[in-house]
């Protein structure tokens, strides 16, 4: 059984009121390829989703929480703590810690880039992320995203560095203009 903290107290550490909570549940982000899910809509009826969603539901993404836990699952992974990763992003923690709660929405996709990038996070994680925040992947024929994309690809995570890229191919930095 794991432990997390209550979904408003995304670092425990500067919230000494956290309430720690069993979870029965494990969250909804259990792995199960894509392809794998993919295959078994290619033989479900429309009259079977009900079923199919039942059998499925935990490979699926909360609708309301996806994102935070996905987000919170990942960082996790990586031993990096949230307020170095807001640092690194460039956001302050408060508002960090509410686009990541779901209390703030950004319609700033750069800005998830960002917070993907600043919690090392690998191509794949970062366009799951964008996914279920409801944005577009990276994007392998755009040029932009193809500069991003090789950046993270060769483990750059050091936001400079990954402006010097986009700079010197001629496009918009990543990091938030000061």
């Amino acid at each position: 059984m794991r432990e997390d903290y209550d979904i408003h107290a995304l670092n425990p550490r500067k919230n000494p009121y956290a309430i720690k909570q069993s979870k029965q549940e494990p969250t909804n982000m259990h792995q199960k390829p894509t392809d794998e899910l993919d295959k078994q809509l290619e033989n479900t009826k429309p009259e079977q989703l009900a079923g199919y969603y039942k059998e499925n539901d935990k490979y699926m993404p909360d609708d309301e929480k996806g994102f935070y836990y996905y987000m919170k699952d990942v960082i996790e992974s990586k031993n990096i703590l949230l307020k170095d990763i807001y640092l690194q992003a460039g956001v302050s923690e408060k508002y960090g810690s509410k686009i990541l709660s779901g209390e703030k929405h950004t319609k700033n996709r750069d800005l998830i880039i960002r917070l993907c990038i600043a919690g090392h996070f690998s191509l794949n994680e970062i366009n799951r992320a964008l996914k279920i925040y409801e944005m577009s992947p990276l994007y392998s024929k755009d040029r932009r995203d193809a500069a991003i994309i090789v950046a993270v690809n060769n483990r750059k995570y050091d936001m400079d560095e990954i402006d010097d890229i986009l700079e010197a191919q001629g496009f918009l930095k990543l990091s938030k203009e000061e």
